[in-house]
């Protein structure tokens, strides 16, 4: 395909018109192949989807100068694709329109996530230059490294007080503003923070816990009440190891408000019967709730519960703004930042490797819990 393209552009620019413009035209062609001949039923059809099998592949390996492969994979594409076609539903080309519909999401999967987890995964192997196999030392550094440890485990703590803090308050809100007067206005205060971005909160909250000397006056929010209690500024977010738990708190601002408004969709789903019935068997609130309430939104609590941990394994943004990873403060994504930007490549793709498989878990539940619920549905 190279070789096409370089001798397209030795082409004169009058005699690439021509050539552009059938290109141009090539694919209006395949466009209309895919929304009007493949669906049709029929021989002539049959045989045309044939044609398109066969010279699809040929064309593109003629122009890259492979003219076996050319030959082997028209040979082979097109017989496979005709036997599938032609046995799919008297031959009505629904293969065709399957690939016409997916073929775009597939490509950009490929391109966007499939392509870069392969390399990046062969590139945790690598040396810093990605020039020489050294097998697992770069995960070996990453394990036994008192800063790259430290790494791991902010992020762990992050994993498991944002999401269950999150979701706890989110629930908390939602079951108390039901149905309240002025609701929607109580669920627009809540749900602001999530208009934000990540770098925009933690601008916020950076100026809330700036501290400046006793003898200056004070700019950030939390130190200006303790001096006015009498105290001395404390700087939150170099004051180690509570300033991860203060960095987390960023997180669980912005997202109490989307485990409010889901929590509370969830919540007016539940039928009106069971409430009713568990008012009737004599039940105090807390019992409604908890029998009641909490298993009619489990489907709901569960993807609040593993969207927040994704994001919360996954977090950047805030860590990068407020700290830089300074302090003890890094996390997995901001290390794997910090490695790459000190031209450790194959150290960085460790990173990356270890946050996808921390990740690939909870989407594995996750995908496991939304099966069980379509098959109960």
């Amino acid at each position: 395909m190279s070789a096409f393209f370089a001798w397209l552009g030795q082409l004169p620019a009058l005699a690439q018109i021509p050539i552009i413009v059938l290109a141009f035209v090539a694919l209006v062609g395949a466009i209309l192949f895919f929304v009007e001949i493949a669906p049709r039923s029929g021989k002539i059809y049959t045989v045309v989807r044939l044609v398109v099998c066969v010279a699809a592949p040929l064309l593109v390996l003629l122009a890259a100068g492979s003219y076996w492969w050319a030959a082997a994979a028209a040979a082979v594409l097109g017989g496979v694709f005709f036997i599938v076609d032609y046995r799919s539903r008297s031959g009505a080309g629904y293969l065709f329109q399957l690939v016409g519909f997916l073929a775009p999401a597939i490509l950009l999967l490929v391109i966007g996530l499939v392509i870069p987890t392969i390399q990046t995964t062969v590139q945790s192997f690598m040396n810093s230059r990605g020039t020489a196999f050294i097998g697992f030392d770069n995960f070996v550094w990453v394990f036994t490294q008192p800063e790259a440890i430290r790494t791991v485990l902010n992020t762990i703590v992050w994993v498991l007080v944002a999401p269950l803090v999150s979701t706890i308050a989110g629930l908390a809100y939602a079951v108390f503003i039901d149905k309240s007067r002025g609701e929607k206005y109580f669920k627009i205060m809540v749900f602001m923070p999530m208009a934000i971005s990540f770098v925009g909160a933690s601008i916020i909250w950076r100026f809330v816990y700036t501290a400046r000397p006793a003898d200056q006056n004070q700019i950030g929010l939390l130190n200006q009440i303790v001096v006015w209690f009498g105290g001395r500024p404390i700087d939150f977010i170099a004051n180690e190891p509570w300033n991860t738990l203060f960095l987390i708190i960023v997180l669980i601002w912005v997202q109490t408000g989307f485990a409010m408004v889901v929590l509370s969709a969830a919540i007016k789903g539940v039928p009106a019967e069971q409430m009713e019935a568990a008012e009737l068997d004599g039940t105090n609130a807390w019992q409604k709730f908890t029998n009641v309430t909490v298993p009619g939104i489990r489907s709901a609590l569960i993807v609040v519960l593993t969207t927040i941990s994704i994001a919360s394994l996954k977090v950047f943004d805030i860590v990068r703004t407020m700290t830089a990873g300074a302090n003890d403060t890094s996390v997995i994504a901001n290390e794997m930042y910090t490695q790459f930007k000190n031209f450790e490549l194959g150290r960085s793709a460790a990173f990356a490797v270890v946050l996808f498989l921390l990740v690939l878990p909870i989407v594995i539940y996750n995908a496991r819990q939304i099966q069980k619920q379509r098959e109960i549905r």
